[in-house]
């Protein structure tokens, strides 16, 4: 088993360390196809029986449900043995019509609308309510969640306000506290990570697309950024969505939505490459983003036991060296975006 899942790198100047490898469970909220509750329980028996102690989760996965699943399960394990965040700045609330409510772009989840609310005492709310809905009292940190301007449009500068204006400072009480050991955000766009990331005090940020096997582009921009900060990043989405775990094809996903032509051509590249040297696409995927310094773990998402365990053992796989000069070589991958050393861990 892979020295990742046990070894601890530590988040930014804090004293929280997290293991190199965590479970994502946005899929246990139903995303792409409804989990029944066994398939769900199976999913992280098996990730916990395989030594992954690393856990994310957020109120909108599911619109609450894969709180409820992630908490039910964990709050059967001693607390000491595990590490856990959730990400806040959502708060859920009952459908003014339950019996027409549209819970998409969740396939299942739960009946419940949610309000953004990046103020004070919105990020207050959204904590208690997680807490609740997990039935734990107590996680690792919090992340600031969605506050990208594609996601609000006109709403993006008076959400931002209220973070800056009073929304960091209950983040910043709970860590005073000792609630939370740090104090994180969660990123989709390149430019968010350049923008309202650099606005505020972070210990690291959690970037779903920016940087992956497919798309470096944020490499010389927030990721720079970050490392000059000191800002510890979590790869929130080392498949990209999906495309580099299936590969290219029909149903391939890419960015939370079906691959265009172009990045289908792109990930046929990167396979064809990774047949010639004997890779998996997954493997490469996975352990791709952790040779870069500033990333201190990698979160893939799963919804069947199996799936956790070719992940692990896909980060397991040794790699050459000469696979990923050769990727540079083919232009495949930034120049410059460091690439993992056999043995690295």
């Amino acid at each position: 088993m892979t020295s990742l899942l046990s070894s601890l790198r530590r988040v930014g100047n804090t004293a929280l360390e997290l293991p190199a490898f965590g479970f994502g469970t946005a899929h246990l909220g139903e995303l792409y196809r409804k989990v029944d509750e066994e398939d769900a329980r199976a999913t992280l028996d098996a990730a916990w029986k395989l030594g992954v102690r690393y856990y994310d989760t957020a109120a909108w996965y599911g619109r609450g449900l894969s709180e409820h699943r992630v908490g039910g399960f964990l709050r059967t394990k001693p607390r000491s043995e595990f590490y856990l965040t959730t990400k806040i700045g959502r708060t859920l609330h009952r459908p003014k019509n339950p019996l027409t409510f549209d819970r998409s772009p969740w396939v299942g989840g739960l009946n419940f609308d949610v309000k953004f609310d990046y103020s004070y005492d919105g990020l207050m709310r959204s904590y208690e309510q997680t807490l609740q809905r997990m039935g734990i009292d107590t996680v690792d940190a919090l992340l600031i969640h969605d506050l990208d301007e594609p996601q609000h449009g006109d709403r993006y500068k008076q959400h931002a306000a209220a973070l800056v204006d009073s929304g960091m400072r209950a983040l910043e009480e709970l860590k005073a506290s000792g609630d939370i050991k740090a104090v994180g955000m969660g990123i989709n766009t390149g430019h968010a990570l350049e923008t309202i990331a650099a606005c505020v005090e972070l210990d690291f940020v959690l970037v779903a697309m920016p940087y992956t096997l497919l798309d470096q582009s944020g490499l010389h921009t927030g990721m720079a950024a970050c490392a000059a900060r000191g800002i510890s990043v979590i790869i929130g989405a080392p498949f990209a969505s999906g495309i580099l775990a299936t590969g290219p094809g029909g149903n391939a996903r890419y960015g939370y939505a079906m691959a265009s032509e172009e990045v289908q051509n792109k990930v046929r590249a990167l396979q064809a490459m990774c047949d010639e040297h004997g890779v998996s696409l997954p493997a490469a995927a996975l352990q791709f983003p952790l040779a870069h310094p500033s990333v201190i773990s990698i979160i893939s998402g799963a919804a069947r036991p199996s799936e956790i365990t070719q992940n692990i053992a896909a980060l397991s796989s040794t790699i050459r060296e000469a696979f990923w000069i050769a990727l540079k070589s083919k232009g495949l991958i930034d120049p410059a975006a460091p690439t993992p050393s056999p043995g690295q861990g």
